[in-house]
């Protein structure tokens, strides 16, 4: 099949990959991009150790707590303007409150808001705000205590990156400081136990390929892969990961440590894995002026 020059720049910036080498990926994977940045990856070709998701959407990610229950919702906006504009943020953080007493996004869909559901009011926001808006998500982390914290805050208990920790025990400070850690560091799971296996089945394909272009006995390469593998979990699942405040211990270890467990955690990041067609900042001043 004929690969484009959007499919190469797209797995380029994913990657960091030459031109040729994502070029030549793509045509050995008829493609398909995943399957490329995993045939890069095995081939010590791509600097991103895993595929992130492109930040694209605009919008707010909100925060509410109440006693042991912690709520973030995703409210998307077509442009960072509407983002910043009061009106949305006052309907964004009634839909956070609004959150607490939904069990899904069906149900805060439905949810009252002043006389009237979020799905209606959201509608009356695009007719009056002149842009098109989406509720996309909900996430919900329930404990003895529950941590909050906003990263690239815009206004109270909102921002760009929402982090909700959950704890078994009375927390001492630590749950902010786990949080913080969750922003900076995207865990993928909290522990292997809950990790998803379609991503521990695609990482360990890769690190096999890469162990068997080494040439050396099956038996070295199955050892190989139990060290990598352990070393991805220690990478990808916050228990194991390094604690970003103290790096001489793991975040498990620091909890431990302050006598608190932790039960769940969600980070939700404002666009994360949504494309949109790039637009430069003056063509977004002129969509927002209504040009």
């Amino acid at each position: 099949m004929a690969i484009t020059a959007k499919q190469v720049k797209e797995l380029r910036d994913q990657t960091g990959a030459g031109m040729m080498d994502a070029k030549k990926a793509l045509t050995e994977t008829d493609g398909d991009l995943e399957a490329a940045v995993d045939w890069l990856r095995t081939k010590g070709l791509a600097k991103a150790a895993k595929k992130s998701g492109r930040t694209a959407a605009e919008g707010l990610v909100a925060l509410a707590v109440e006693g042991g229950t912690g709520v973030a919702v995703e409210v998307n906006s077509e442009t960072d303007f509407v983002a910043k504009n009061a009106e949305f943020q006052a309907m964004v953080n009634d839909i956070a409150k609004a959150a607490l007493n939904a069990d899904d996004l069906e149900a805060l869909q439905a949810a009252d808001l002043g006389g009237k559901s979020v799905a209606d009011t959201l509608t009356d926001k695009i007719a009056t705000i002149g842009e098109n808006m989406t509720l996309r998500r909900m996430a919900r982390v329930e404990g003895d205590a529950v941590a909050a914290y906003i990263h690239n805050q815009v206004t109270d208990g909102m921002g760009k990156i929402g982090v909700l920790v959950g704890l078994k025990g009375a927390d001492n400070g630590i749950g902010k400081q786990i949080a913080m850690h969750v922003a900076a560091a995207n865990p993928a799971s909290l522990s292997e136990d809950d990790i998803d296996p379609a991503l521990v089945e695609r990482e360990k394909a890769v690190l096999t390929e890469q162990a068997r272009e080494s040439g050396k006995p099956e038996q070295v390469i199955e050892k190989m892969i139990v060290g990598r593998m352990n070393k991805f979990f220690e990478e990808v699942t916050l228990l194991k990961q390094k604690f970003v405040i103290n790096p001489d211990v793991t975040v498990g270890e620091a909890a431990a440590e302050a006598g608190v467990e932790i039960t769940g955690f969600v980070r939700l990041e404002v666009g994360e894995g949504i494309q949109k067609e790039e637009e430069d900042f003056a063509a977004e001043v002129a969509k927002a002026a209504g040009h």
